[in-house]
């Protein structure tokens, strides 16, 4: 079992920047693949970035590619994601997620454990 807690998150203007962190318990942390996945109101949950268990290999949505850098610090039980030259359309309701492999950490369908999420407001 695996618990996970995310904060960072807040009010932003447009161009700024945030950092949120998801702290796990459980003893399967440092072994699992973690990814960070948001939701608008109204639409549809979708991947953000993702990581694998050693931190080696990264993945990012095409929206945040260059913006966004996901890492992890396994001593900690925690992973970050950091978010910088936030956009309106960054809005959304950040969830960390773990899963067994990168690819399934990759797809909002898949992940074996939940966070309740942060809210990221990011204003014009």
């Amino acid at each position: 079992q695996v618990r996970l807690v995310e904060s960072g998150g807040g009010l932003v203007q447009a161009g700024g920047s945030l950092r949120l962190s998801c702290a796990a318990s459980g003893s399967t942390f440092s072994s699992d693949a973690m990814g960070w996945f948001r939701q608008a109101p109204g639409k549809e949950r979708e991947f953000v970035a993702a990581i694998s268990w050693s931190g080696a290999s990264t993945h990012y949505a095409d929206s945040v590619k260059g913006r966004f850098t996901i890492s992890r610090d396994n001593s900690k039980n925690t992973v970050y994601l950091q978010m910088n030259n936030l956009k309106p359309e960054d809005t959304a309701l950040y969830y960390c997620a773990a899963a067994l492999g990168i690819a399934q950490a990759m797809n909002p369908m898949l992940p074996d454990y939940w966070g309740q999420g942060t809210q990221v407001t990011v204003s014009s």
